[in-house]
């Protein structure tokens, strides 16, 4: 508690400013996300109301224009000048001249006028006047601009004085193309509804869009929504090709609606769409442009305002941080101090508790007065020996690699032994656990459940999940033996000892196994008899060295005594060590081998299961086998050294054989050639007369002496004998010989 308390002091300045800094980063991030919504709002709302004056004075331009174009096509009708170049089929030149100055009278008071066109169908002639490209009298083959002829040609689909955008050639070297509003004036009086006349009037398109051209580098667009559903582009006056969806947002939010706003998606990017009501002339004018450059000086702001937020918090934590740091540092001190006594005291009092329990299972302090009682449950203990309870033995397998490989982590591993006993038996046992200080775990279990009396099904599950979850999680294999059930706290002490004695057990049943001891108690009626006529077969194959047939004495003699108490098989091993230790020195003694000391003979404490008994004694059987190979092998490789020195000392004397040699080493002839012969695959007779004969050629080379002379000297009875040996041997006569080394 007064840790909490300490922690919750250090911790208070921290709170106070930490909650500060996130108060105003979150006013900071809340008017944030509310002011650019509201200024989002605003900045499409003025972008709007700038579109919508700037579209609604061009729809009054385009209106007016209208107007004016009508003015002046019935001032051309009623000027008498033109008048003759509109009804006469062939007025004269002066006539045309007069018409033509008067047409740029027109042209020039009026800078929008882009041209005018005035058509005599009956003469076939267009009168233009134009500030660019033609202008003059001109047929219908000579007109650059046959576009109007198509218009001429299909007057009824257009509305008398109504603007027709289009984009037609002039025929200019420069600036050929030209973007005008077209209005046309025309008689077309009679029974077929055939143009008697007509005049057009091009106005120019940039001089009345010039309210809504964007700038070269906007990226704001303005477009003209006809009544009869064209989609123009407000620079080009191009037909502008929409996708599906555009269309869809044309028919159903602009065409024929009242001036307004919406955001929606054009050429694939997100933009705010403005739009002007119907004017005069059933047209609508429409200004798309991106959303992002409405809100990028929002978006800048926005930006700004979270940095500072951020910044804002960041600060305030690294402030808190240092200035709580400096203010508690004592406390942290303290604290630390403290958390370090507690886990000294948690662990002393593990070790207390582990000792106590021991102390009771080993019988060193047994249970006898309330006071102990006290004593266990103060130490955290509520174990109850006088409700039923049985023990549990773990044995670690291979106990001496792990304790040599980790001896660091044994501990480790033990208490993690010991809780995963805990766990699994914790959900149905009361359950306490001991470190016997080797490689056994106790388990205690209170039982609980009436069932566990007759179940013994239930134990031996919950052992196998704990060698399954041993085996899992920590590597390592364990041999399990429970006792039966007990209520008697005395005789704790004895019903460990009977486990114990159970689990030795695992020497004949093998690691990994699940030993009942009750069941190796009943073993405690079986009368064992030593094997004495196994033993002395196991003698005599040692004594005669065949290892093979005494492995096979050795396991019988051990692996009978399964069946009978373990201090049972102990006694048997004892005296089969000293039988097989008592063998073993008489060998070693009766063929001179070189021993240091008595051999080292296994114990039942070095071992945890029967084989590797088996192995550490046929070892000792196998290292005597190769002692007694390595002696015999020296001893025969001594009598050929021994063999080879007589007869290079004793070729020259005629008697030397393999008799005479047998008999000065006391040695059976027979016996001598066959070693002689298994070893240097070569007979005692062949060694002898290549010996003689090595010498007789050196002779021959060497020195001058007579045949007859050399013949006595290597050991030959005659010359004759040596003359037959040499001829058998090299092929020619010793003479001869000579003569060939000497030539």
């Amino acid at each position: 508690m007064r840790l909490n308390k300490l922690g919750n002091r250090r911790a208070l300045y921290s709170r106070i400013l930490v909650s500060m800094t996130l108060c105003v980063s979150l006013t900071f991030l809340v008017s944030t996300i509310i002011y650019y919504n509201y200024y989002i709002g605003v900045e499409k709302t003025q972008a709007f109301r700038s579109d919508l004056s700037d579209l609604t004075q061009t729809s009054k331009e385009v209106v007016n224009m209208n107007e004016a174009a009508q003015s002046l096509s019935f001032q051309i009708y009623r000027n008498s000048t033109i008048s003759k170049i509109v009804f006469y089929d062939k007025p004269d030149i002066y006539d045309v001249t007069a018409a033509m100055s008067e047409l740029g009278n027109y042209l020039s008071s009026m800078p929008y006028i882009e041209s005018i066109y005035v058509y005599n169908p009956k003469s076939a002639k267009l009168y233009i006047a134009s500030s660019h490209g033609q202008n003059g009298v001109f047929t219908e083959q000579e007109l650059v601009d046959t576009n109007i002829l198509d218009i001429l040609n299909h007057y009824e689909e257009y509305k008398p004085f109504m603007p027709i955008p289009r984009v037609y050639s002039n025929g200019a070297e420069e600036n050929d193309q030209v973007r005008a509003y077209t209005f046309l004036c025309y008689d077309a009086i009679g029974w077929d509804r055939t143009i008697n006349s007509a005049v057009i009037v091009n106005i120019s398109a940039p001089w009345i869009n010039k309210e809504i051209n964007s700038p070269a580098d906007s990226k704001s667009a303005t477009f003209i929504l006809s009544g009869n559903g064209s989609f123009l582009s407000g620079n080009s006056l191009e037909q502008q090709e929409l996708s599906p969806e555009e269309a869809r947002w044309v028919d159903q939010k602009i065409k024929g609606d009242s001036e307004g706003y919406f955001i929606d998606k054009f050429a694939g990017v997100n933009s705010l769409i403005s739009y002007t009501a119907p004017d005069d002339l059933d047209w609508q004018y429409v200004r798309i442009t991106p959303y992002e450059i409405i809100t990028k000086q929002t978006d800048s702001i926005r930006n700004a305002t979270l940095l500072i937020a951020a910044l804002i918090l960041v600060g305030g934590i690294v402030l808190s941080w240092i200035t709580s740091k400096s203010l508690y540092l004592p406390i942290n001190r303290i604290v630390s101090e403290m958390n370090i006594l507690e886990n000294e005291k948690r662990d002393s009092m593990f070790m207390i508790r582990q000792n106590t329990m021991r102390d009771l299972v080993l019988g060193l302090k047994p249970l006898q007065s309330i006071q102990q009682v006290e004593k266990l449950r103060q130490l955290g203990i509520h174990f109850t020996f006088n409700d039923d309870y049985r023990l549990i033995l773990l044995r670690i397998d291979n106990y001496k690699e792990l304790r040599d490989e980790r001896s660091s982590y044994l501990l480790a591993y033990k208490f993690a032994i010991m809780n995963i006993a805990s766990e699994i038996c914790g959900q149905t046992y009361r359950v306490e656990t001991v470190d016997m200080n080797d490689d056994g775990i106790l388990v205690l279990l209170n039982i609980i459940d009436s069932i566990e009396y007759t179940d013994t099904g239930l134990i031996e599950t919950l052992l196998r999940q704990i060698q399954l979850a041993c085996s899992d999680y920590l590597k390592i294999s364990l041999t399990l033996t429970y006792s039966h059930i007990d209520r008697n706290a005395v005789q704790l002490h004895q019903l460990y000892k009977q486990v114990r004695e159970a689990s030795n057990h695992r020497l004949f049943y093998g690691h990994g196994c699940i030993i009942s001891a009750q069941s190796i108690s009943a073993l405690q009626a079986n009368t064992y008899h030593y094997p004495t006529e196994k033993e002395k077969r196991l003698t005599d194959a040692l004594m005669c060295g065949k290892i093979e047939e005494a492995k096979e004495h050795f396991s019988t003699i051990i692996r009978e005594a399964e069946s009978y108490p373990f201090h049972t098989v102990q006694l048997a091993v004892s005296r089969l060590s000293v039988t097989i230790k008592e063998i073993i020195n008489t060998v070693q003694k009766r063929n001179r081998l070189q021993c240091d000391g008595a051999p080292a003979l296994p114990t039942l404490e070095s071992v945890e299961t029967v084989a590797e008994l088996e192995d550490a004694f046929f070892a000792l059987f196998s290292e005597m086998r190769g002692q007694l190979s390595e002696k015999k092998n020296a001893k025969q490789h001594d009598l050929i050294r021994l063999i080879n020195q007589k007869v290079a000392e004793n070729y020259m004397e005629p008697n030397l054989s393999l008799n005479q040699i047998a008999d000065e080493l006391d040695m059976s002839p027979i016996y001598i050639s066959r070693l002689y012969k298994q070893q240097t695959l070569t007979s005692i007779v062949d060694v002898i007369l290549e010996v003689r004969m090595r010498e007789v050629c050196s002779l021959l080379e060497n020195t001058d002496l007579p045949v007859t002379t050399i013949a006595e000297r290597c050991g030959f009875t005659s010359s004759s004998y040596l003359h037959r040996m040499f001829k058998r041997s090299f092929g020619t006569t010793p003479t001869d010989y000579r003569r060939s080394k000497n030539a």
